[in-house]
C-alpha cells in the first residue's frame, strides 16, 4: 500500500523521505506550510505536535523520525534495511542514543544551554562533549552503525552527523567526515535530496 508522507523540505522530512527511498515505498507527498497547513485542523488529527515529517500506512500514523526509520525498515523487509538478529543490539541502541542524547545536546548547544556538573547529572545527556566522543567512538573501525553493512539505523544517524557537519554543530572528525562521506555516495540519499533541493522555496521561484 501506498504511504502518505507528510513533509517539507526545509525540515526533518528529509530523512523520513531518504528512508522511503531506502525502503522502496512507494509514497505520495504532500507538502506542508509552517504556520498554515502544519497548524490546520486536518493535519493536527494526524499529528497533534503540528509538526512533519509524519506517514500513514495501513491505515496507521507514524511520526518522529526515528520511528518512522524503524518502521519502515520492518513495513519493507525486502529491502534488507532491518537489523539481523547480530545487529539487533547496535541497531537499537545506537538508533535511540541519536533520537535522544545527542538530539538534545546539539539543541540545548544551539540554544546557548550549557549544564554544570550537577545539572550534567540530572539530564539523560550529560554534557555534549560526551555525547559527541561516545558518538564518534561508536563509529571506530567500522563503516556503519551496525558493521560492515548498511543498515536504516544509518540513516537517522547518518542525517544527524550529516547535517552536523554541514551546520557546524559536530565536530570535524575523521570518523564522523568519512562515515558522511560514504553515506552522501548511496543513490538513494543523492535521488531523495535532489527532490528535496528541488522543492526549497528559492528553487521553486526560479
Amino acid at each position: 500500500m501506498t504511504v502518505t508522507f507528510y513533509t517539507n523540505p526545509m525540515s526533518r522530512g528529509q530523512i523520513a523521505r531518504w528512508a522511503l527511498h531506502e525502503a522502496g515505498a512507494e509514497y505520495d507527498q504532500k507538502i506542508l506550510a509552517y504556520d498554515t497547513e502544519m497548524k490546520a485542523e486536518e493535519y493536527l488529527a494526524i499529528n497533534p505536535m503540528g509538526k512533519v515529517p509524519a506517514i500513514v500506512h495501513n491505515g496507521k500514523v507514524i511520526t518522529e523520525c526515528a520511528a518512522i526509520c524503524a518502521y519502515l525498515a520492518e513495513a519493507y523487509p525486502a529491502a534488507g534495511l532491518a537489523p539481523t538478529a547480530e545487529e539487533r543490539a547496535d541497531y537499537y541502541r545506537w538508533l535511540f542514543f541519536t533520537a535522544g542524547p545527542v538530539e538534545q545536546a546539539i539543541t540545548d548547544k544551539n540554544f546557548g544551554l550549557e549544564p554544570d556538573a550537577e545539572q550534567q547529572r540530572m539530564a539523560g545527556y550529560g554534557s555534549y562533549d560526551r555525547v559527541m566522543e561516545v558518538l564518534e567512538g561508536a563509529l571506530t573501525d567500522r563503516d556503519y552503525v551496525c558493521g560492515d553493512r548498511f543498515t536504516m539505523a544509518d540513516v537517522y544517524v547518518g542525517s544527524q552527523v550529516d547535517w552536523g557537519l554541514q551546520f557546524k554543530t559536530f565536530p570535524e572528525t575523521d570518523n564522523f567526515t568519512g562515515y558522511a562521506e560514504r553515506l552522501r555516495e548511496r543513490k538513494n540519499y543523492k535521488a531523495s535530496k535532489a527532490i528535496d533541493i528541488a522543492l526549497m522555496p528559492e528553487n521553486l521561484e526560479n
